[in-house]
């Protein structure tokens, strides 16, 4: 029974206080009172016309939300009409629901607290290396190729397997019309990230967060940036999601049937920093559970990442150097989530 003692969800429900080893430092606190809610909305992308007569209105659009956003506002975007039908992903939403709501030992069949086992059930983020746990139970779920990974996702709810296969193919085929759409949007050939990437890997997480008695104490996920390329986020419709604009945690209200979608290190490396990944976090409420479903598209692991040529010259010195993203992952693995950005460390002039 000791791995039950390691997941929130089953004792979050009983406690008043949040125990010890959630508690923060009182420097590393979510500070919520100085929390702003922002008045400016998020650009919000239409896909509609993405291959018609206004592709190029829609790169530009999209361009110019990675770019002016990433350097001085939100650096993430918001996209509708993105192809994925608002059944399906009410059915997702829905399951993860249902998932973490299972008794106790089904859940438990699939939990294990070894980071590189593709497929589990785990809490807060790194419970080997962590001196302070987060509030947050999460399934991940490694989802290319498919066929290497359905059969090792749960069985229970029933229709689980069914229902995550096609969300994620859709999710996947929303993910590659992007990746053109912003390769385009540097002034790359439209395949350039695709073939960066070589075999691809596509991975995700159903967070789970429940209600947490004293939320200013502890994070759902403290501030982090993404180690992936880009980041496409479903959520429910309780708030938690927040970013670092100038200085200052904004939170971030969800908008139904549309995807949050956040530059991540490997895009930021790429466009040799014309693009920037973001710093955001989750932060926990007393009243309502909170569900999150993020898409993780990363390159495969022996992929080879740098900047694209094209967008070196004497003005713009290459800015980090070539690495492997296996190599990228494991560091910021070890590492853990932390405020710096874990590209620091694969600058040029570290080389």
């Amino acid at each position: 029974m000791a791995a039950a003692k390691l997941l929130l969800t089953d004792f979050a429900f009983t406690v008043n206080h949040v125990p010890s080893n959630y508690i923060r430092p009182i420097s590393d606190r979510p500070n919520l009172a100085d929390v702003q809610t922002s008045d400016a909305s998020i650009p919000v992308i239409d896909l509609q016309g993405l291959y018609g007569p206004n592709h190029s209105v829609i790169v530009h659009q999209i361009g110019q939300a990675c770019q002016e956003y990433a350097c001085q506002e939100y650096g993430f975007l918001q996209v509708k009409n993105h192809g994925v039908p608002e059944a399906m992903i009410n059915n997702m939403v829905n399951l993860a629901r249902e998932f973490f709501r299972l008794p106790e030992s089904e859940r438990l069949k699939n939990f294990s607290d070894d980071p590189s086992k593709a497929n589990r059930l785990s809490t807060s983020f790194n419970v080997k290396t962590e001196k302070v746990a987060n509030w947050r139970d999460f399934l991940r779920l490694h989802c290319l190729p498919l066929e290497d990974h359905v059969l090792e996702w749960p069985s229970n709810p029933p229709s689980f397997r069914k229902v995550v296969a096609e969300y994620c193919t859709r999710v996947r085929g929303l993910t590659l019309r992007l990746l053109e759409a912003i390769s385009e949007s540097l002034g790359l050939k439209r395949d350039h990230i695709d073939k960066t990437l070589s075999k691809h890997g596509q991975h995700m997480a159903l967070n789970y967060y429940p209600p947490c008695p004293q939320p200013e104490l502890t994070y759902g996920l403290p501030g982090h940036t993404d180690p992936n390329l880009i980041t496409i986020l479903l959520q429910d419709d309780v708030p938690g999601l927040q970013v670092l604009i100038n200085g200052k945690w904004v939170a971030v209200n969800p908008i139904p049937n549309t995807f949050i979608i956040n530059i991540g290190d490997q895009m930021q490396v790429i466009s040799n920093d014309r693009y920037k990944s973001v710093l955001h976090r989750a932060v926990v409420n007393c009243e309502k559970e909170r569900t999150s479903i993020p898409t993780f598209y990363c390159p495969s692991p022996d992929a080879l990442i740098g900047p694209a040529e094209e967008l070196i010259d004497d003005e713009h010195p290459a800015v980090y150097r070539n690495f492997t993203y296996a190599d990228y992952y494991k560091k910021f693995w070890n590492r853990g989530l932390a405020t710096e950005c874990c590209l620091d460390m694969f600058k040029a002039s570290n080389s």
